[in-house]
């Protein structure tokens, strides 16, 4: 699905899922992101084929009348408990995937689209109930900056092209992967005419499309997962010894294991063993979990977190 196809249906779905009545089709095209400038037939062929990709991914779109007198005036909405899964219960392992990927998507694009709809939907006379939002509220947040470029080149099929250690890659991409605590691209370089892996922190710019979207398909005999296995970077060649709260910073115990120290750790905390490849980025991703993680060794690691963290404070 082209990107801003997709922004545009899921700002459909949030203005569906909020409203408290049904909304009108007039109503629906002055508020919904996408529908603005386009002209009356082509409006109603784009709003019938999003309802349709709405209803196709399980989302059922309910038409009815706010009005018992008035029953020819046809609304649409999503009932909240219609679009709900059921209660499901995850393993620990399952839990902690997801707590992982809660963390992936931090960009500020969907929020102001949401702010957008919110003011747009009050002023029409819709009084959107935004607790509705909880269940298609994203929050994925990767820090580096080629992540959501490159997230949306995967959704759309479109080559990208980057400087990477000194060289210009073009590259299609099949899949981003994290590892040991950095994220990767996994895709086919054109440059070298074999699959690689790169990571998103060694990026020496943003990365830039290349062609059309659907410019290419995965081959359907690669297994990604195999693929990026035997890919992966070489192990990482220090360790860390970490106290962590609780189920906090599900990224250190995803690749670390639990284990003994002599030191007196805070309630609740737990010693865990935490491999890392890189100083600065390790000191980096510390800071990020704040006093859900205590540095036991090693000292210098210790040192620069402290450091970093006091910089912080200063600032």
């Amino acid at each position: 699905m082209a990107p801003r196809k997709s922004e545009r249906i899921m700002n459909l779905a949030i203005c569906l899922l909020m409203a408290r009545r049904f909304l009108d089709k007039s109503h629906l095209r002055e508020v919904v992101e996408g529908y603005s400038g386009l002209s009356d037939a082509a409006f109603d062929r784009t709003f019938e084929r999003d309802k349709d990709d709405l209803r196709a991914m399980g989302i059922p779109v309910e038409t009815g009348s706010n009005s018992p007198l008035f029953p020819d005036e046809i609304g649409y909405r999503i009932r909240r408990q219609d679009f709900e899964l059921p209660p499901i219960d995850f393993t620990a392992a399952e839990a902690t995937a997801l707590g992982l990927a809660s963390q992936v998507w931090g960009t500020a694009a969907q929020a102001e689209r949401t702010t957008s709809a919110l003011a747009k939907l009050r002023a029409a006379g819709v009084d959107p109930d935004a607790s509705r939002l909880s269940g298609i509220s994203p929050s994925i947040g990767a820090k580096e900056q080629a992540f959501e470029p490159l997230w949306q080149a995967t959704m759309s099929h479109t080559a990208v092209s980057f400087g990477y250690r000194g060289v210009r890659r073009e590259v299609e991409p099949w899949m981003l992967t994290y590892r040991r605590g950095s994220w990767y691209l996994l895709g086919l370089d054109r440059t070298r005419g074999a699959a690689r892996m790169f990571k998103l922190t060694r990026f020496e710019d943003a990365p830039q499309t290349v062609g059309k979207p659907e410019s290419y398909r995965v081959p359907d005999d690669v297994d990604l997962a195999e693929l990026s296995r035997s890919l992966e970077p070489a192990p990482a060649a220090s360790e860390a010894v970490v106290a962590i709260r609780g189920d906090k910073a599900p990224g250190l115990r995803r690749r670390g294991v639990p284990t003994e120290t002599t030191a007196a750790l805070p309630p609740g905390f737990a010693a865990w063993r935490v491999p890392y490849s890189s100083d600065a980025e390790f000191v980096t991703e510390l800071c990020g979990y704040g006093p859900a993680v205590l540095v036991l060794e090693p000292l210098e690691v210790r040192r620069h977190v402290v450091e970093r963290l006091g910089q912080v404070v200063a600032r």
